[in-house]
């Protein structure tokens, strides 16, 4: 039992890493659709590529969405509009008019019989419909029906009711008429106490109505039977032919799966996924092999794959016509921010694949993202400089417009129902993308990640630390600052981090705060404290510096990149001086109380700054310095490291050191001021 426990502690990184890939895999396979895929793609008005096809099982034709808009909106103009009609209102108006006109107007005044007619007349002529409530924006043609009681009284259109301000219009026209128009004030002002609307708008039943004639329309026309020949090879798919196989493909995708086939189908989904997160793994091991074995790395790798994948999902969900409003730019972005752009790029084509299996229009979906993919990892070279990450953005977005454009133009065969929102999308996930600034920020908290927007804050010496390693150890700041250029150089002659080897080099000494007058770059008096130490507790003091830096280091929350420099930047070299001064004394002792506890740089930014850190150190010894001197200086030191073995871990080639030694010859000799040798 003991063994086996052992045994799987043992490997325990690995057994993370199997359940991280199938649990990846599992909620991967759960977002995506569970019916089938249709095999075959085609395009409108280009030639079907494929062999004949035959329908593999009876299938209705859909119609279009267009088809189904026209008859929508067909019916909504040809719908009629209900009202609530009171009839009984029309004989309490003639009776109220009754009363109110002898109230009004005496039986002395002329013409009181015509008068009484002129305003009996003008109610007929308002009721004969009926008398609306308040104006409605109806078209006059438009259909109406009449309720009472729930019973239909009369069919009509809208322009046969009248609003209730006509009727000061009808009786203007009759008194001019019959030259009665002396009495057209008191006329009018009675007709405002007397007439009232009678008719108003039933929206429930009118709603309820068109609702009824909207569903009964048929979202098919035709069926097509099993093994009827749909299209052959060659011919061209248009017309009728486009509108079948897109049904086809619809009722392929969304028919009703038995539990056998559901269950086929899903497995079929999981080897494909499970294949795909399985490149990547392999591509970790192989090109990556630092990235494998940190399962802190490999699990925020497949998070961020997983992230896009749910928010097409959700997206797809919502309006699959949105889709291009994610912005899965940010996916290469935030992999080359953390670690490469050869490993942004992979798992960005990996992702896109994924989506493939998902997202409509599969074939000009992937070719856009992968393309912008593409431009995302070749525009976009230091993205803690914002002007690059804005000017970036725009080119993604500019390379999205162009080829949807082109796809369009591909299609269609014209513009003229060219989608500007579609361009509105594009231009919102370039704003999206630019989201990955602040994005970044939260996963270097949550994963222990540091990226280039840290260390050029980093870089910044005016931090807290360097500024305390300044005041405190002013030789060894100043020390800093020269590895720190040299090593700069250094890495951008070989493709290294040039960002990171800078930053490691400003803290790699930090150590020395702590007995800052225990290294001679500190000692401006003359006075060396070493003389009153023995051999064994000045080179204690000396090799502790890089425990004390680290301690310092965390203390401060420095990320792990950076301690690396600190850990390494002497590997396991030998305090020289104070070896051979206690061999003299006694010629038994062994080396390993007078070495650095290591580890080896296993980096080629690590590698440089030890190389640079000795070089510019040991430059302060050089009396009387030639170019000459200089090459020889740089050549045996270096060469001194190697013979030790201090770059056996580190991945760099003899090359690389070659092109490194190169630098720090040119540097040193600028740094003296020297002039080139002429011959005599």
């Amino acid at each position: 039992m003991e063994d086996l426990i052992n045994k799987w502690y043992k490997n325990h990184s690995l057994l993370y890493k199997v359940l991280l890939f199938l649990s990846t895999t599992f909620l991967i396979v759960y977002l995506f659709p569970k019916s089938g895929k249709f095999k075959y793609n085609f395009d409108k008005g280009k030639p079907w590529q494929s062999e004949n096809l035959y329908a593999p099982f009876d299938f209705a034709i859909k119609k279009s969405l267009d088809e189904i808009e026209i008859e929508e909106t067909e019916i909504k103009e040809a719908s009629s509009i209900y009202f609530d009609i009171n009839t009984k209102l029309k004989s309490e108006v003639f009776d109220t008019y009754n009363i109110k006109f002898e109230d009004k107007f005496s039986d002395t005044i002329p013409n009181k019989k015509v008068l009484y007619d002129v305003g009996k007349s003008a109610i007929e002529n308002l009721y004969i419909f009926g008398v609306l409530d308040e104006n409605y924006k109806y078209s006059e043609d438009k259909n109406i029906i009449l309720v009472e009681d729930q019973k239909q009284i009369a069919k009509g259109t809208f322009g046969q009711l009248t609003e209730i301000g006509e009727f000061r219009k009808i009786l203007e026209d009759a008194l001019v008429y019959n030259d009665l128009s002396s009495y057209e004030t008191t006329f009018i002002s009675l007709f405002f106490d007397i007439v009232s609307s009678n008719v108003s708008l039933n929206s429930s039943l009118t709603e309820n109505s068109l609702l009824e004639e909207l569903n009964s329309i048929s979202r098919v026309r035709g069926s097509i039977e099993k093994e009827t020949l749909i299209i052959s090879k060659g011919e061209i798919v248009e017309g009728n032919k486009f509108d079948i196989l897109k049904s086809l493909e619809a009722e392929y995708e969304s028919q009703v799966w038995n539990e056998s086939n559901y269950n086929l189908v899903i497995f079929a989904y999981a080897l494909l996924v499970a294949l795909a997160l399985l490149m990547l793994l392999l591509f970790l091991r192989k090109y990556r092999i630092d990235v494998f074995l940190d399962n802190t790395k490999v699990t925020f790798i497949f998070f961020n794959i997983l992230l896009m994948i749910l928010l097409t999902t959700l997206i797809i969900n919502y309006n699959s016509a949105q889709v291009y409003v994610i912005p899965l730019c940010i996916l290469p972005l935030v992999l080359k921010a953390f670690f490469d752009a050869r490993l942004g790029l992979f798992a960005h084509v990996l992702t896109v694949l994924l989506l493939g299996f998902i997202v409509p229009n599969s074939y000009e979906y992937m070719f856009l993202q992968i393309i912008a993919g593409i431009v995302t990892i070749l525009t976009v070279s230091e993205l803690y400089k914002r002007a690059n990450l804005f000017i970036s953005v725009g080119q993604i977005t500019l390379i999205y417009i162009i080829a949807y454009f082109a796809f369009f133009v591909i299609h269609e065969g014209n513009i003229t129902n060219l989608k500007l929102e579609t361009f509105g999308l594009f231009i919102l996930c370039g704003l999206a993308t630019l989201f990955v600034q602040p994005l970044i920020y939260i996963y270097e908290k949550l994963f222990g990640l540091v990226s280039d927007v840290s260390l050029l804050e980093l870089s910044d010496t005016n931090t807290k630390l360097l500024k305390e390693l300044s005041n405190k150890a002013p030789g060894t700041f100043h020390h800093s600052l020269n590895v720190a250029n040299l090593a700069e150089a250094s890495a951008n002659e070989i493709g290294a981090n040039a960002m990171l080897v800078r930053v490691g080099a400003l803290y790699h000494d930090i150590g020395k705060m702590k007995s800052p007058t225990y290294f001679t770059e500190n000692q401006a008096t003359g006075i060396n404290p070493h003389d009153e130490l023995s051999s064994r507790e000045s080179a204690k003091i000396i090799i502790d510096h890089v425990i004390d830096g680290i301690e310092i280091a965390k203390k401060n929350n420095l990320p792990d990149r950076v301690i690396d420099f600190i850990r390494t930047h002497h590997g396991t070299s030998m305090v020289y001086y104070f070896y051979m001064k206690e061999k003299e004394l006694d010629s038994t002792i062994s080396d390993s109380d007078f070495r650095y506890p290591g580890p080896k740089p296993y980096s080629k930014e690590t590698a440089i700054l030890m190389m640079c850190d000795s070089v510019e150190a040991a430059s302060k010894s050089l009396k009387e310095p030639s170019s000459t001197k200089i090459d020889k200086f740089v050549e045996s030191i270096i060469a001194k490291q190697m013979d030790d073995g201090q770059f056996l871990n580190a991945n760099i080639t003899f090359k690389e050191i070659q092109s490194i030694k190169k630098v720090l010859k040119t540097k040193l000799a600028n740094i003296f001021h020297l002039r080139i040798e002429y011959p005599e």
